[in-house]
């Protein structure tokens, strides 16, 4: 099955093209097709599109709307100068999309239908910035394609919905969450759960016997304890701000600062979030970047110090998570990460993981520094009774692997 995963934002569409099947999944032998993105739409898009054989495209055209941009999408993969992908814009058998925040009603993917679209937009104001522009991706896909192509979504918060009640409510007056669904949701759901399945399928163990702590570092930043398979505590909350130190996201912060801030700089409550969500973390503590590789870089050629600050404040925040989750699980038999970060970033990796010895960590530095750039593998000596692992996320194709089950009522779970 062909299926075109569609990620839709405010002014930018990003995409790929998935061939899989229940053989493909069951030898992790998914093609990848075609991938992309298409930004600034709205006036002169921008696009920047992969072929099967690794030929970039790029080019612009005048795309008024997400519509626009889902045609175009679809013609270039049918056209001679994307190779073409495809045959004609019919191969694509369906189109799965991932969704931000499905609230406590949506608890794994599902096939679109009006009432699919309506409980997605009841959740728009628990995800403002997010929600509406998925909703009109899928208005474009199921328009563009036609309703012969069945349109599957995918959920971030889907994943933590197996969370107990005594990790996702807040000690606030329970009718608060009774009446306005106040609790942890968590998000980064759809990375942790592939995370998790690769792990499996890389070691052998057993769903029923998963106990394992997953990190995505990237911009965004989240990490999740999972037991028997399932999420029983994450880091993000009610919104993504809670948790880990981000980019340009404070992470866990005292409600009254807040306040405190607002009256201080004279910010209304929409300025303090900016504050918090755009402004803040390792951007925030270093004045100069959110990007962990020049901080690095900062670190090790200027010797900055507010730049080796920042690294600290985000290593010694993701060790107390692992810590913290490591007490949650009653131990674990791995620790791994995923994300932008946690993918390329053996420095990282290493500071983090310093100071976990207690736990039975013993790194292996050679192996650390060599999985980089997509290559996963075990970073820890045979002798450490903690594993460390590295495994890439692949988020798109799991959402692919979703549509392809969705559609065809294939059994399982991942």
């Amino acid at each position: 099955m062909n299926v075109l995963v569609l990620n839709a934002g405010s002014s930018t569409l990003k995409f790929q093209l998935v061939r899989t099947d229940a053989e493909r999944i069951a030898a992790h032998t998914d093609e990848k097709l075609a991938r992309g993105q298409i930004e600034r739409i709205g006036g002169a898009a921008i696009f920047t599109l992969d072929g099967r054989d690794g030929a970039r495209s790029f080019g612009s055209a005048p795309l008024r709307d997400v519509r626009a941009a889902v045609e175009h999408l679809v013609t270039w993969l049918a056209s001679t100068e994307s190779g073409p992908v495809i045959g004609a814009v019919g191969d694509i058998e369906a189109v799965g999309h991932r969704v931000v925040h499905g609230g406590e009603r949506f608890q794994r993917s599902v096939r679109v239908d009006d009432a699919v679209v309506r409980g997605i937009s009841d959740m728009i104001e628990l995800a403002p910035l997010h929600n509406p522009h998925h909703l009109k991706g899928i208005a474009a896909a199921r328009d563009v394609l036609g309703n012969g192509v069945p349109n599957v979504v995918v959920f971030d918060t889907a994943f933590h919905q197996t969370i107990p009640e005594r990790a996702y409510l807040y000690a606030i007056p329970y009718q608060l969450y009774r009446r306005h669904k106040v609790r942890r949701y968590g998000f980064h759901g759809t990375s942790h759960r592939y995370i998790a399945y690769r792990w499996r399928e890389l070691t052998g163990v057993s769903r029923a016997t998963t106990r394992i702590v997953t990190l995505h570092l990237g911009n965004g930043c989240s990490a999740c304890a999972i037991d028997r398979g399932d999420s029983v505590d994450t880091s993000m909350g009610f919104t993504p701000l809670e948790g880990l130190v981000m980019g340009t996201r404070s992470g866990d912060l005292d409600p009254a600062v807040v306040e405190y801030l607002g009256g201080k700089e004279g910010l209304q409550p929409d300025g303090v979030d900016s504050l918090l969500n755009k402004q803040s973390g390792l951007l925030g503590i270093s004045g100069l970047t959110n990007d962990m590789r020049d901080l690095l870089a900062e670190a090790k050629e200027n010797n900055d110090r507010r730049a080796k600050l920042a690294i600290d404040i985000f290593c010694y925040r993701a060790r107390k998570y692992i810590g913290s989750y490591l007490a949650a699980l009653g131990g674990a038999q791995a620790v791994v990460f995923a994300g932008g970060i946690g993918e390329n970033a053996p420095e990282i990796r290493s500071q983090i993981c310093r100071g976990l010895e207690w736990a039975g960590i013993e790194l292996d530095e050679a192996a650390n520094a060599t999985l980089v750039g997509g290559a996963e593998g075990r970073i820890t000596t045979d002798a450490s009774r903690l594993a460390v692992w590295v495994i890439p996320t692949d988020e798109e194709l799991l959402i692919a692997r979703d549509t392809f089950r969705v559609v065809t009522g294939v059994e399982g779970r991942f």
